[in-house]
């Protein structure tokens, strides 16, 4: 009986331009249609044509400040949904050094809507396991008494995020990696943190995280990782995502 509703959704995923754009979004962040538009290689008008269906449908959220529209993810389940689509499609080859540097980037370190994704991700979420902060059951973590006291003099708040109309504490699917990352409005509080202590920054135009000297430093003593920002594939070939 959901199958029409099925197809209009991969219809909508289905389209280049469109697929672009909320890859784009995945940052977790707003944009402008002009933004997204030139992201995608469209004129204006197009994107907003691509945009109203994507509203329309209920992928997006939209807000206005001024003379701008601003569109983001409506939910943190859609970006679930593009990740976990990311793991089975097929990569492609990249054809320049900056493409090649920014697929790097994204495989090392970034946001998957809100939470931190990539190899970085991978080794945090598996740094908590085996610490016993967290444990996986299927799919979703959970936060031992270990971890609370651990997430608690990290600095977040757990009753405040437990509130949340939203997962607590989930698996999520990397698709570079093959592996899970901790998502949920834990893995969101986690990041924020990172970006907030200076471990982390955005990387403009682009959902790759930067990791800082801070960071490099902070991820040792807190959580005994010694990390750089390098980071190959499975095959020593350079994809694009």
């Amino acid at each position: 009986m959901h199958s029409p509703h099925v197809a209009a959704a991969a219809s909508l995923l289905s389209e280049e331009s469109r697929s672009i754009m909320l890859t784009m979004m995945m940052d977790g962040r707003f944009h402008t249609s002009g933004e997204l538009a030139r992201a995608a290689g469209i004129t204006p008008q197009t994107a907003s044509f691509h945009l109203k269906k994507l509203e329309e449908a209920g992928f997006l959220a939209q807000t206005k400040q001024g003379r701008h529209r601003y569109y983001g993810l409506k939910d943190p389940a859609i970006a679930q949904v593009i990740e976990s689509l990311l793991t089975i499609t097929l990569p492609v080859k990249v054809s320049s050094f900056s493409q090649a540097a920014e697929d790097q980037a994204i495989r090392y370190a970034r946001t998957c809507y809100d939470h931190l994704a990539g190899s970085l991700g991978i080794l945090v979420a598996e740094t908590l396991t085996s610490n016993r902060y967290i444990k996986k059951d299927q799919d979703q973590y959970i936060l031992t008494p270990k971890g609370e006291t651990f997430f608690s003099s990290f600095g977040i708040d757990l009753e405040a995020i437990r509130g949340k109309r939203r997962s607590f504490c989930h698996c999520c699917l990397d698709w570079s990696e093959r592996k899970h990352h901790l998502a949920g409005s834990l893995g969101n509080a986690l990041l924020e943190c990172f970006l907030e202590l200076g471990w982390l920054k955005r990387k403009s135009g682009s959902r790759a995280l930067l990791l800082t000297e801070i960071g490099r430093n902070g991820f040792a003593e807190i959580f005994d990782l010694d990390i750089t920002n390098k980071h190959k594939t499975h095959d020593n070939k350079v994809y694009l995502r």
